[in-house]
C-alpha cells in the first residue's frame, strides 16, 4: 500500500471528510492563484522554486556546491550525448509537478521524454532521474518534500549528494508503493544508475576534477573501441 490509498483510507474514515475536503479544496484555489503569480514573476536569473503554496528563493550557492553539481553534470552530458541517450538539465530547469514546481540541481531526460520536449520549453514535465546537492537551506526539503512528491510523480531515481562530506546517496523508487528505497550511500567505489543505462562513475568523479577528467576520458575511448 503506498502513502497516498493509506490517506485516502484514513480520510474516508472521517464522518467529516466532505467538510475536510471542502475546506482544501478552497485552500488549493488560492494556492493556484499563487502559483499563477509565480508563474508571472518567475526570473531565468533567480532561482525560485514552488513548494506547497510558498514561493522560495534559493541564496547563492557554495563553491564545493556548485563544483559538485559542474563534474555530476560534465560527466553525465558527455555520456548521454556520445550515447544519443536523451537530455541533461541543469539548475534552471523547472519541473512542473501536479502542485509543485521544483529546479532541480541535475535532471535526466531519457530519449523517449526528450522526443516530447521542445526547444522553447520553459515548464517540464517530471523526468527519469534527479540529482540535488544538499545545503543547509535546502537539505529538509530535499529529504522530506522533493523526495516525496518525486517519488509519488514517478521519478524513478534520485540522488542526494552531500558536497561537505563528499558522499553520494542513491534512491530507487519502490513502484509498488511509490516510496524510494536507499540502494546505496557511499564516498568511495563507483555508483550504477538505474534510470541510465549503462551509466557508471566513480563516486570521485563528482567531487574531484582530475577523476572527473579521467572518467570523462575512460567514457570517450570506450565508446571510440565499440565503434570499431
Amino acid at each position: 500500500m503506498n502513502l497516498q490509498t493509506s490517506f485516502i483510507e484514513e480520510g474516508l474514515k472521517m464522518p467529516n471528510v466532505y467538510l475536510v475536503m471542502q475546506q482544501i479544496h478552497a485552500q488549493l484555489q488560492k494556492e493556484q492563484q499563487q502559483r499563477q503569480y509565480f508563474y508571472d514573476i518567475i526570473d531565468e536569473n533567480k532561482k525560485m522554486e514552488f513548494i506547497n503554496g510558498e514561493i522560495i528563493f534559493h541564496s547563492p550557492v557554495k563553491k564545493r556546491h556548485n563544483l559538485a553539481t559542474n563534474l555530476l553534470n560534465l560527466v553525465l552530458s558527455v555520456y548521454v550525448n556520445i550515447k544519443n541517450a536523451g537530455f541533461v538539465g541543469i539548475e534552471k530547469i523547472l519541473i512542473s509537478l501536479t502542485r509543485n514546481d521544483y529546479e532541480p540541481d541535475l535532471v535526466y531526460f531519457d530519449r523517449t521524454k526528450d522526443l516530447d520536449l521542445h526547444p522553447d520549453q520553459m515548464r517540464f514535465p517530471a523526468p527519469n532521474f534527479v540529482a540535488e546537492v544538499l545545503s543547509k537551506s535546502t537539505e529538509v526539503v530535499d529529504r522530506t518534500v522533493k523526495m516525496q512528491d518525486y517519488a509519488a510523480h514517478g521519478i524513478s531515481e534520485y540522488w542526494i549528494i552531500d558536497p561537505e562530506k563528499e558522499t553520494v546517496e542513491q534512491y530507487i523508487l519502490n513502484t509498488n508503493t511509490q516510496t524510494y528505497e536507499l540502494q546505496l550511500k557511499a564516498t568511495e567505489g563507483h555508483i550504477h544508475s538505474t534510470a541510465i543505462e549503462g551509466f557508471v562513475i566513480p563516486i570521485k568523479a563528482i567531487f574531484d576534477k582530475q577523476v572527473n577528467l579521467d572518467t570523462i576520458n575512460e567514457i570517450i575511448k570506450k565508446n571510440k573501441e565499440n565503434k570499431i
